[in-house]
């Protein structure tokens, strides 16, 4: 996870802080969470048996190709184990279900995140250069936006980075709670714009299709119902390159941050 959620989860029942299974192996809809503990504190490798010749991070790192090349659906466990020659039941040991597998994945890409960068003092400054890694992430992965709105876990990599985000707030002279929660309302607009932007940039528009949609609001904005409408339109134009729009918002969201 690159941003953070509250402690304990709810399953259908209204249960917290739950860490048994109720999920399907391949499925993971409806798990009540994963023990943070068990799954990162552990040599990460059988007990029992001999030493396999496959690696948790080499499930980890077949599983994040095949999300990276076609989606998150894509992975299963049966597609993993074929990716590192394995048998499908020896990955188990591993992960136990999908659920698991997702956090090793979340956890292994944010170790591409730098947690070291000298950070100005500027806080401002160096949130929003937070909030650009994590777009530059996000976009490397572009199922990380929709898995970061169901992990919890917090693995080495996240706290990582975690710890950073922290230190880049410390001028702020804000408690930690509320440090924890704008790191957490960053992350959740960096994934939400991401996952609009990639929506936008795999849908496909014809020149037709947005001619038309321009003359349709043309005439909307003329027809003197809508004059704050018309007004925004007839205002000047400003660059709609994704990078462009996501620092306009960007810096509208972090400049009027309230540190009192």
């Amino acid at each position: 996870m690159l941003g953070w959620h509250p402690p304990g989860r709810r399953d259908d029942r209204g249960n917290r802080g739950r860490s048994a299974k109720t999920v399907t192996r391949e499925g993971g809809n409806g798990a009540t969470g994963v023990d943070p503990q068990q799954l990162w504190l552990d040599p990460g490798r059988p007990r029992r048996g001999r030493r396999p010749a496959f690696s948790r991070e080499a499930i980890t790192t077949a599983a994040v190709a095949l999300a990276d090349a076609e989606g998150l659906d894509a992975v299963t466990m049966r597609r993993v184990a074929a990716q590192v020659g394995a048998g499908v039941m020896s990955l188990y040991s591993y992960a136990p279900d999908k659920e698991t597998l997702l956090e090793l994945m979340v956890d292994h890409v944010s170790g591409e995140l730098p947690a070291t960068d000298d950070l100005t003092g500027d806080w401002r400054a160096d949130l929003k250069g937070i909030a650009h890694l994590q777009r530059a992430l996000m976009l490397r992965h572009p199922w990380l936006p929709a898995a970061l709105s169901t992990r919890r876990a917090l693995g080495p990599n996240t706290l990582a980075f975690l710890e950073h985000a922290l230190a880049a707030l410390r001028p702020t002279g804000l408690d930690g709670a509320a440090k924890l929660e704008v790191f957490a309302q960053l992350t959740a607009f960096v994934a939400g714009y991401v996952a609009h932007e990639i929506t936008q940039r795999e849908a496909v528009r014809s020149p037709d299709r947005a001619a038309a949609e321009a003359r349709y609001l043309a005439a909307v904005a003329a027809d003197g119902h809508h004059p704050e409408l018309a007004e925004a339109l007839s205002a000047p134009g400003r660059s709609l390159t994704p990078e462009a729009t996501f620092t306009r918002f960007l810096n509208r969201l972090v400049d009027g941050l309230d540190t009192a």
